[in-house]
């Protein structure tokens, strides 16, 4: 008797989306034993086990939430274990294996190119060599170019090589939109509050690395302007832009901010972490804003997280076909399919689900010590991995930054590779016959 071939996707472990979960979880707990060592701590004392884990998780997830201050905790050994935290997470791990197995002469599996083209959000399976040493090579230049014009204002003020590795670190953390700053005393860019330079660069590399590695090839590329980009880099830019306009003048008008300090507010709450104003001086209006523009978050292939900028368009097409009365969902003569509509359903049911959820037990742990903008503020960042705070991570109980620890992952990882990483799915057969339609009264 012949042995009956197990169905596709029984096996959790071996599914892409469990190998990528997995790889992120080994290079947080690799950090988190790095991190731990009296070596990484500026005194000489490890700064303790969770604090440690706390720190790794954020780093790898590019999210920038602290539980300890970062510029005057972590010693020069601790702040590069921080750096390769941040860029392995920013990148993917994925991207750097594949770079390691050409350099090695390995060839991939179908396996191996499925779990690169999960990293990479859909990329081809061909020629991912190239691919990957392309994306580094882009990536790694625009951080270098965002670390010279750093280090005109940061030498200058900080001494050459104080300067020069500030400069670094903080391209670095801004390309990856992770928001780790080395100033202390969690001031992160609120020196630089009036600077141009600084504040036009950082928002400069946060835009960069948010929009994705597939829409900065194709723009680089592309000789038709905007109307010969792809469907999916029209949604990408001119969300982006729209985002970025609106939360300027948002912040303009409710804030009363200058015009540089409202165009940076908006840029760097789409998951990049940094901030130039106090977080916590702002109105409950305006962090309630912020909460919607840290749950959209970056575009999909990128360094940040949310729900993505696309997610966010597909649902508001949605919405606007049903109101129009659309069969289908369409956009610019294309018409967007029904998979990635429900795929945009539920990852935004997902994320609305988990934030909900966290809000509430971090409410409740806290009992009255914060007000629920606060807490909701917190939340957001931690799951849209952004990293600003307006009540100080450190402030809050034990058991709440526990619940903050799976919201930057989710955030990071992305709802549907860990659900279908963690549901166990059975392939069925597929039937010519449908079952009877029947109405359900909706609204």
């Amino acid at each position: 008797m012949t042995a009956q071939r197990r169905p596709e996707g029984t096996d959790r472990l071996g599914s892409p989306e469990a190998w990528l979960i997995f790889g992120f979880l080994a290079v947080i707990l690799v950090g988190t034993a790095l991190l731990a060592l009296p070596v990484s701590a500026k005194d000489g004392h490890s700064i303790g086990v969770f604090d440690s884990l706390f720190t790794a998780t954020s780093a790898v997830c590019v999210t920038g939430l602290v539980a300890v201050d970062t510029g005057t905790s972590f010693s020069l050994f601790g702040q590069v274990v921080l750096l390769a935290l941040i860029q392995v997470g920013g990148l993917g791990f994925m991207v750097f294996a594949v770079r390691l197995m050409a350099m090695l002469g390995r060839r991939f599996s179908i396996k191996g190119r499925v779990l690169i083209r999960e990293s990479m959000n859909g990329a081809s399976l061909t020629n991912l060599g190239e691919l990957t040493r392309l994306y580094l090579l882009l990536a790694v230049g625009i951080e270098a170019v965002g670390a010279l014009l750093l280090s005109i204002r940061f030498i200058p003020v900080y001494g050459m090589k104080r300067g020069a590795w500030l400069a670094v670190f903080h391209a670095v953390s801004a390309f990856c939109n992770a928001g780790f700053d080395l100033f202390g005393h969690f001031a992160s860019l609120t020196a630089f509050d009036r600077d141009p330079l600084v504040l036009l660069t950082v928002a400069t590399l946060i835009v960069s690395g948010g929009l994705g590695f597939a829409v900065i090839l194709e723009a680089l590329r592309n000789r038709r302007g905007f109307p010969g980009l792809s469907l999916h880099a029209r949604i990408v830019l001119s969300s982006t832009l729209g985002l970025l306009v609106a939360g300027t003048v948002f912040f303009l008008l409710a804030e009363r901010m200058d015009p540089l300090n409202a165009f940076f507010q908006s840029v760097t709450l789409r998951t990049a972490g940094f901030n130039a104003v106090d977080q916590a001086a702002l109105r409950d209006g305006s962090k309630l804003f912020a909460c919607l523009l840290m749950v959209i978050g970056a575009s999909p292939a990128s360094t940040g997280g949310g729900i993505k900028t696309t997610t966010a368009a597909v649902v508001v097409m949605l919405l606007t076909s049903v109101i129009r009365g659309d069969s289908e969902v369409n956009a610019a003569r294309r018409r967007v399919s029904g998979d990635a509509v429900r795929r945009a359903l539920a990852v935004m049911t997902l994320f609305i689900c988990m934030l909900m959820l966290g809000t509430l037990v971090v409410t409740l742990v806290e009992d009255g010590r914060f007000s629920l903008a606060d807490i909701l503020f917190e939340c957001s960042s931690a799951i849209g991995t952004v990293g600003v705070s307006a009540i100080g991570t450190p402030n809050l109980q034990w058991a709440s930054r526990v619940m903050l620890l799976p919201m930057m992952f989710l955030g990071r990882v992305g709802p549907l590779t860990l659900a279908g990483a963690l549901a166990r799915r059975q392939a069925r057969p597929r039937s010519a016959s449908k079952y009877p339609e029947e109405r359900i009264m909706i609204g």
